[in-house]
């Protein structure tokens, strides 16, 4: 899915709003996920903590009444690239480690995982095990042989 640069801006301007919902001077940071919905219909994007409060919410015009079937999986590439630009601003963010942030659909059911920050870790995308059991697999195959 292309996207115009006013559309990531305003995806990254909503992403620092909510951010800044977090004080960096607390005595102790919030154990938290960020949970990104979007309603395709309206083209609302919304972010909420773990307890549902909803931390901002903008309007990407480019989304309104958009009727795709793919419509989830194709804006993910899109967040995930947004993610990755503001990786030092993300990892900087004063929530306690780990802690992702997932895309959620209108049912608040996890879509994707979009971001994992977990000290030393940082994953983009993808599950953090994906192809674990074909590497053991491969790697028990190649030790029988021998």
């Amino acid at each position: 899915m292309n996207s115009s640069e006013q559309t990531i801006s305003r995806i990254e301007r909503a992403l620092r709003k909510a951010a800044s919902k977090f004080p960096s001077d607390a005595d102790s940071y919030p154990l938290t996920d960020l949970y990104i919905q979007v309603r395709q219909e309206s083209g609302e994007l919304m972010i909420f903590d773990d307890d549902d409060t909803e931390l901002t919410r903008c309007v990407v015009e480019e989304w309104i009444g958009n009727a795709d079937e793919t419509f989830y999986d194709d804006i993910q590439p899109l967040l995930r690239k947004i993610l990755s630009r503001m990786d030092e601003e993300l990892h900087a963010l004063p929530l306690l480690k780990p802690f992702s942030l997932v895309l959620i659909g209108e049912d608040k059911e996890t879509l994707a995982d979009l971001y994992l920050v977990d000290d030393e870790t940082i994953m983009i995308s993808g599950d953090l095990m994906e192809g674990l059991g074909e590497d053991l697999d491969q790697f028990w195959e190649e030790l029988s042989k021998k």
